[in-house]
């Protein structure tokens, strides 16, 4: 939740969830110039790719995806309380944006639980590309709701990721190339495309009625919601079991470690990034994770691939270009 889940993709993308929109409006003491912040933002990437490639390991050895959901958006919860305890931050909040902000954590469990269930399914890059559409989705989903019309580059971003994702998937081919490809990875996209959803619907809600929220108290109460409703969903179908062995709970210690870490560090970095635009440098996880799957769980990727894999971070990129 990425991820959630943590920064502004650029102008015409939408933030994650962790990211205070007002953050940058504040008084900071000194601006991270490119050269500096697109390296952090980079290395950020990074940390939430290898959060998915641990919980795969973890998945791989016995544990299920709602133990590490719980897992993971517990702990995270609870570190932006710490957050939000140093910062000094009041956690008064009106009646009406609490039950808004559960509504969103729901949704936003829903999107943990579905990317989670990909990443178990089918290599950790595939997953990624095709959760990290959100961002064409909601700019659709702004326009079908009267948002205006998108610019003529970020339409052009559309069919440009459509295009990507064919050739990431590897479904070029004959009818029955296509089915049985579809047999192999088809449930682990259809996973990921459903978190891309509900992450899409939670993104709206959010922008339209939870932006004057603290993003730390926003971060907060998603990661609560999440662990809370996916350990009820979980104990209720027998779902939680843990690692069987030490493989799988190092796996699943690193896979919390490295998305509380990556998420806490979002709201250190992002409101010191001297161009908003720089985020679109958060695009880089899934080719990291190309890099950390292929090292890690010897989950290889054919050429074609990889063509895609540029295609669709170009199309992300190109969403959260600059105007002008």
């Amino acid at each position: 939740m990425p991820k959630a889940d943590p920064a502004a993709r650029g102008s015409s993308v939408p933030r994650r969830l962790g990211a205070d929109r007002h953050a940058e409006k504040r008084p900071v003491a000194a601006r991270l110039p490119p050269r500096l912040g697109v390296p952090a933002l980079v290395a950020l990437s990074c940390l939430f790719a290898g959060n998915h490639i641990a919980a795969r390991l973890a998945f791989d050895h016995g544990a299920s995806v709602a133990a590490g959901v719980v897992m993971r958006s517990g702990v995270t919860a609870l570190a932006m309380l710490a957050l939000i305890g140093i910062g000094g931050v009041s956690l008064a909040i009106p009646r009406q944006t609490l039950v808004r902000g559960l509504a969103v954590g729901l949704l936003v469990a829903i999107q943990s639980y579905c990317l989670y269930s990909a990443v178990a399914e089918i290599p950790v890059a595939l997953a990624l590309l095709a959760f990290n559409t959100y961002p064409l989705f909601f700019m659709l989903l702004t326009w079908a709701l009267g948002g205006g019309r998108p610019a003529a580059r970020a339409l052009a971003a559309v069919p440009l990721a459509f295009a990507g994702m064919v050739l990431a998937l590897d479904v070029v081919g004959s009818v029955e190339t296509l089915g049985g490809r579809w047999g192999e990875i088809g449930t682990g996209v259809s996973w990921a495309l459903g978190g891309s959803a509900a992450f899409t619907i939670a993104l709206h809600l959010t922008m339209q009625h939870l932006q004057e929220l603290d993003g730390r108290i926003r971060t907060m109460l998603a990661m609560g919601v999440t662990a809370i409703a996916v350990a009820a969903f979980g104990a209720a179908g027998g779902g939680l079991e843990l690692p069987v062995d030490g493989i799988g709970w190092v796996g699943l210690v690193l896979a919390t470690v490295l998305y509380g870490s990556a998420i806490s560090a979002v709201f250190l970095i992002v409101p010191r990034l001297a161009e908003a635009s720089n985020t679109a440098a958060l695009n880089f996880e899934p080719v990291a994770a190309i890099g950390l799957g292929w090292v890690i769980l010897g989950q290889q990727i054919a050429p074609i691939q990889l063509v895609g894999a540029a295609v669709i971070v170009g199309a992300l990129m190109l969403l959260g270009a600059r105007r002008g």
